[in-house]
């Protein structure tokens, strides 16, 4: 059983009807959970409309309760709420904090420097190592990596803050009984184990999609700044900066071939005065830090570099998607010659093959 201030919390907001906006006004009023279901019907009457009143007083489900009791006996499992010391610093700064989180894993992450890394579900392979390998930078100088558990560049962020020692932290639009999507399970788990899990839904509630853009500002209030690595216009990342813009938060953009339609968001994003990065320092210097460690990933970069034939097969190939005839015409090589150093290349990491038989420069 959660102790007794744990458990009023949780009557609290798992009364049905009583959502974050009426729990906050509630404790406004009455100062603390122990208080609010205390308090007298005419005295809640005066905070809320007489069908919230008469929930409250009847109090949540008590299979709600008992699933909440049983998975906070589970190691690792947290609540935590604005009267906790442990409840994350930044998320006090924005205009609604959620008054209880879910939390599964290492708490103590949330007292990191944090930055956000976010883009497209459908990224293209240069937009995923670009997540990765900024992710993997900033964890090795010992930032943590926050963002949404979503495929693509949420993914690629995920996995390259679990590369270095600031680990990443993933906010979910579900509750944390429930991995979405469900192929990111194997993921959730090694960050349940090496970073953080976070939520502000109840348990069991399933990945609505009304969910996800209130999820946005949580990944941008957790962070000093948000990174936006590729997004189309109506892309749900754009959402994520126009909250940290309003909170305060630095916005960062990666710009790519004006072609491309997962560009055109971070384009617009610079326009409209958001930081145009090319490397992890970037970022580090806008935010007043000294960048002193050099990337592993870089240095491996470096060591793997290709010889000069290939290198001028990369500046034919340029940054764009390109179908080996018109690559073949701009390199002058026969395409036998093509095939073969793209091949070599591809093995180092340094172009990726994309379907119907284009190639991209990774590097």
């Amino acid at each position: 059983m959660p102790d007794s201030d744990s458990e009023a919390w949780l009557r609290l907001v798992l009364t049905p009807g009583i959502g974050p906006s009426h729990a906050i006004r509630l404790l406004t009023a009455f100062g603390s959970p122990d208080r609010i279901l205390s308090a007298s019907t005419a005295a809640l009457a005066r905070h809320l409309p007489p069908k919230l009143t008469h929930a409250l007083e009847q109090g949540p489900p008590a299979s709600m309760l008992a699933h909440a009791h049983a998975w906070l006996a589970q190691p690792g499992n947290h609540l935590l709420t604005l009267a906790d010391t442990d409840y994350p610093a930044q998320l006090l700064q924005i205009a609604d904090p959620p008054p209880l989180l879910y939390a599964k894993g290492h708490t103590a992450l949330l007292n990191r420097s944090i930055l956000a890394v976010v883009g497209s579900r459908n990224a293209t392979p240069q937009g995923l190592r670009n997540a990765e390998a900024f992710a993997r930078d900033l964890s090795q100088r010992g930032w943590c990596i926050v963002s949404g558990l979503a495929l693509g560049i949420d993914t690629a962020a995920h996995r390259g803050g679990l590369a270095g020692r600031g680990a990443t932290i993933a906010v979910v639009g579900t509750g944390l009984d429930i991995v979405y999507p469900a192929s990111n399970h194997a993921l959730a788990h090694r960050i349940a184990a090496e970073g953080l899990m976070l939520s502000e839904f109840p348990l069991g509630t399933p990945g609505r999609p009304g969910n996800f853009p209130r999820r946005n500002r949580l990944i941008s209030g957790l962070a000093r700044g948000v990174l936006v690595v590729e997004a189309a216009l109506q892309s749900g990342s754009l959402i994520t900066a126009r909250e940290a813009a309003e909170q305060g938060r630095e916005v960062f953009a990666i710009p790519g071939s004006i072609h491309s339609p997962l560009a055109k968001g971070c384009h617009q994003l610079l326009k409209q005065g958001a930081k145009l990065v090319e490397q992890a320092v970037d970022i580090l210097e806008e935010l007043g830090e000294s960048p002193t460690v050099t990337s592993p990933a870089r240095c491996a970069a470096q060591a793997n570099l290709p010889d000069t034939a290939q290198a001028s097969l990369l500046a034919a190939l340029g940054h764009d998607p390109l179908d080996i005839d018109t690559l073949t015409a701009r390199a002058g090589l026969t395409p036998e010659q093509v095939y073969a150093m793209l091949l070599s290349l591809e093995m180092m990491g340094q172009v990726a093959k994309l379907p119907g038989g284009r190639y991209q420069r990774l590097v």
